[in-house]
């Protein structure tokens, strides 16, 4: 199963009879990095909020803003003058400072800290549950767009896997080539010694064997498979894992690694830089899984 870290999810109602619009927005994060902006007559319930929004959003660079609309807002407020005329003063100096003429500054006032005081300041049980009702609403479709976007991620990263597997086969299309080809540029250039020196043509022998199997690349492809079959045997799991399939993808970056520095040809050199390609890509779209 994968999940995206991205979402969006969003809820409108009634809270106390106001109209409130609840948004949860997320990107990518390694850990849960949760801000809240909700209305001051909440404030007291956001360690709770928090509490349940961490089990709900897990990971992710999270955003919740809860707010009224203005016209609802208004109905049971009123303008504090003097800390509006505060703000008025100042924020038309600076206007004429920077030559400003366009700046409607009543709306920006009125969206300053403190301008607007609300007829009550704390939120009774019941406000409380029906504000809690609208987050659900949107966690539920934030969830959703999380696992519609997972399934995109989910394609995309098995054909990056399956890529890398198909590789395999031809890597070895050039193996007995290039075994061929080593034994027969040094059996060259070590014969040309043997005229002009005494060798142990045995000993020799057991050189190149033993060289020629350092090359050998039969234990890094079967590792290799192995940990792209993990792989999607985690990914196709019932949870969504997205930091086991990164120390997958490690796993996997060591072996296609190790075969580049074996390959010595060209040909299964090529191979390789595609498989890396293709790891590097796996690995940008794993940074967005849950």
């Amino acid at each position: 199963m994968v999940r995206s870290m991205t979402g969006y999810g969003n809820a409108k109602g009634l809270v106390g009879g106001l109209n409130v619009s609840v948004e949860i927005r997320s990107l990518n994060s390694k850990f849960l990095e949760l801000n809240l902006r909700l209305p001051g007559q909440f404030r007291d319930r956001e360690l709770e909020l928090r509490a349940e929004l961490g089990k709900q959003l897990e990971r992710g660079k999270a955003d919740l803003s809860i707010s009224f609309e203005s016209n609802d807002l208004a109905k049971r407020s009123s303008v504090n003058k003097e800390i509006f005329n505060a703000y008025f003063e100042e924020l038309s100096a600076i206007a004429k400072e920077y030559h400003l003429s366009d700046v409607s500054l009543f709306d920006m006032i009125l969206r300053m800290p403190a301008v607007l005081n609300a007829e009550r300041n704390e939120a009774d049980e019941e406000q409380w549950k029906e504000l809690r009702v609208l987050i659900g609403q949107a966690i539920e479709r934030f969830n959703a767009f999380r696992d519609n976007e997972g399934q995109v991620l989910g394609k995309d990263v098995t054909e990056r896997v399956q890529s890398i597997l198909s590789s395999i086969p031809r890597l070895e299309e050039f193996e007995q080539q290039r075994v061929e080809n080593i034994r027969f540029k040094i059996g060259k250039s070590i014969g040309e010694i043997m005229e002009q020196a005494n060798v142990d043509r045995n000993r020799f022998e057991q050189e190149l064997i033993y060289y020629i199997e350092k090359l050998d690349i039969s234990e890094e492809k079967v590792r290799l498979k192995s940990h792209c079959d993990y792989f999607m045997q985690t990914l196709s799991g019932p949870e969504t894992n997205g930091k086991k399939l990164s120390f997958i993808t490690q796993e996997i970056g060591r072996e296609i690694n190790t075969i580049g520095a074996k390959a010595n040809d060209a040909s299964m050199q090529r191979i390789v830089v595609e498989m890396k390609d293709e790891l590097e890509k796996l690995k940008e779209q794993l940074a967005n899984v849950l």
